[in-house]
Formats: structure tokens, sequence, C-alpha cells
């Protein structure tokens, strides 16, 4: 059985940038896999080079076993994508535009699977409302609607909820989840880290173009399993300033090893005579983790 996705050794430069600096992934068949990173970390350059529309300075990618670059139309036909930026064409309806979509896969009398889809997205009572008259929200679910047109065994979804109201967040994730289940192999990326903590499987953390964390979602929870500490404080001593996660004005988001390291820390405030307005402990999410690693691999 092929993986569904291969990256070896992808790099990729555009100009001085190093977008992609030797990328090595897998990701099997049937996963729900999650692809993170801060902005710039080379995300969409790596979905641009799965999808053909930008090509690897060295390395290989492939689709089902199918180069991107010497098989491109059996890896494209593979793949849908739906893309962060709203790309679409203002002189369609909604429905002529998920047709048109299916015309590039070849695809005819594809209507009962467009029913479903604009069901499923909650688009049905905009099929025939024109593409410039939606909101930005309702154009993101008909981008979402065109990656699934062909059916592709691979969906790549870059950020897909940004901009998306609660309720069609959830109707999505209903749908995408329901793919994954049928055998559909899901790959995501999002800066709300919460769904991917409750969606996938497997993730990968990038930074500055380079993987710096590769693992299942409860093994990365688990291996940062200290405390997270949120400290409304005048000040903090400068010693402690190294275990900060963040910092919004007066309040710090720390990460400790144990309760013991809390009471130093506690005691080292008594000590310098600040005062605390307030003070709370939660358990390790994924957004804690995911700012430690980038803490680290910094």
């Amino acid at each position: 059985m092929s993986a569904a996705v291969e990256i070896i050794d992808v790099a990729r430069r555009f100009g001085a940038v190093q977008a992609l600096a030797g990328v090595d992934l897998v990701v099997e068949e049937g996963e729900f896999f999650g692809l993170l990173g801060p902005n710039g970390a080379g995300k969409t350059t790596l979905i641009s080079i799965l999808a053909g529309l930008t090509r690897a300075d060295r390395g290989t990618a492939r689709v089902l076993g199918h180069d991107v670059s010497t098989e491109y139309r059996q890896a494209r036909r593979l793949l849908g994508v739906v893309p962060q930026e709203l790309v679409f064409d203002p002189f369609f309806t909604v429905r002529e535009t998920l047709r048109i979509q299916s015309g590039y896969f070849g695809l005819r009398n594809n209507d009962a699977w467009i029913d479903e889809i604009l069901h499923h997205l909650d688009l049905a009572s905009k099929a025939d409302a024109n593409m410039r008259a939606l909101s930005g929200g309702m154009k993101r679910r008909v981008l979402v609607g065109q990656a699934l047109v062909h059916k592709p065994p691979v969906i790549v979804l870059d950020e897909p909820t940004a901009g998306v109201d609660v309720e069609l967040r959830q109707s999505l994730w209903g749908f995408i989840r329901k793919l994954n289940r049928d055998g559909h192999t899901i790959i995501l990326t999002t800066h709300y880290l919460e769904e991917a903590e409750a969606l996938c499987g497997r993730i990968a953390m990038l930074k500055a173009g380079k993987v710096v964390a590769l693992d299942t979602t409860h093994n990365l929870l688990s291996s940062f399993a200290g405390l997270t500490v949120r400290l409304t404080a005048d000040a903090l001593p400068d010693v402690w300033r190294e275990r900060v996660l963040r910092h919004e004005g007066a309040t710090y988001l720390l990460s400790l090893t144990s309760y013991a390291e809390l009471e130093r820390l506690l005691s080292a405030l008594r000590e310098h005579g600040i005062a605390i307005t307030e003070l709370a402990l939660q358990e390790a999410d994924l957004e804690q983790v995911f700012l430690r690693i980038m803490k680290r691999a910094a």
C-alpha cells in the first residue's frame, strides 16, 4: 500500500527567503494529519508543491505513489485542495462553479454528489446565487465544495475555517470527519489549535521551513505534562522570564515542571514584594505545547 503523501527532502527558496529547508514527511492512507506552524513556517509552500503550483528546488513529493512533477495529472486527480485565499469567479452561481470544477476533472452528470456537498456545507439555499453576492464565509464553503467535487482520496485543507462562523465550523468538521471515516486522508493546517487537537491523530510542526516536531497528538500532549500557570501580576522576576510562553500586558503564561517549582515561583514573588492579581493552573493543551516547541526551536 502506498503512503497517501510522501515528502522527501523537499526544499524551496524564494530569493533570500528559505521557505522550506529539507522537509521529510509521510502521511499514511486514512490519517487525519495536522500541519501546524507560525506564519511564514512554510506550510502553504509545501501545499503548493503538493498541488503542483510550485516546483521544489530539490526533493520529491508524491501523492499515493505518483510524483507531483513527473506524474502531475495522476497526482492532481488524487488531491483536493482548499486554498487559504478566497479565489472565485464572480460570473457564475454556486452550482455552476461546482459543475465547472467537475468538468476540469472530466466528470459529467455529477449533480447528485454536488447536491450532497451543497447540503453538507449548508449551501443548498445559495445554489443559484451568484458568487459575488456571497459573504466571505459562504465563499469559503464553496472553496471546500470545489475541492471535493471529484471525490479525491487525499484532501488538503489550508485554513478552511478562517473567517467562518461557529455553526458552519461544526457542520464542516462533521462532514470532513465522515469523509475521513469513509477512507479519505485529511491534511489540515489551522491556527485554531483546539481544532487540530480534537481532529488530528498525528501532527507535524514546522518552523522556518523545518519540521521541529512530529508525533501523535497524544504523545505531544503527554511529553509536555508539566504545569501551565496563568499569572497576572505587577511584574515578574527576571530569573523566571525564560519560563514565559506568552506575555500579554500584566498576564504571563508560564511553563513549570512541578508543584515544587510553582512554590519557588510564589516564594520569589513574595520576596520581591510583587502582588498577584490572578493565578490559575491549566492542563497542557495543544496551544501550550505548540508555544513551548516553537520557543525551543527558536
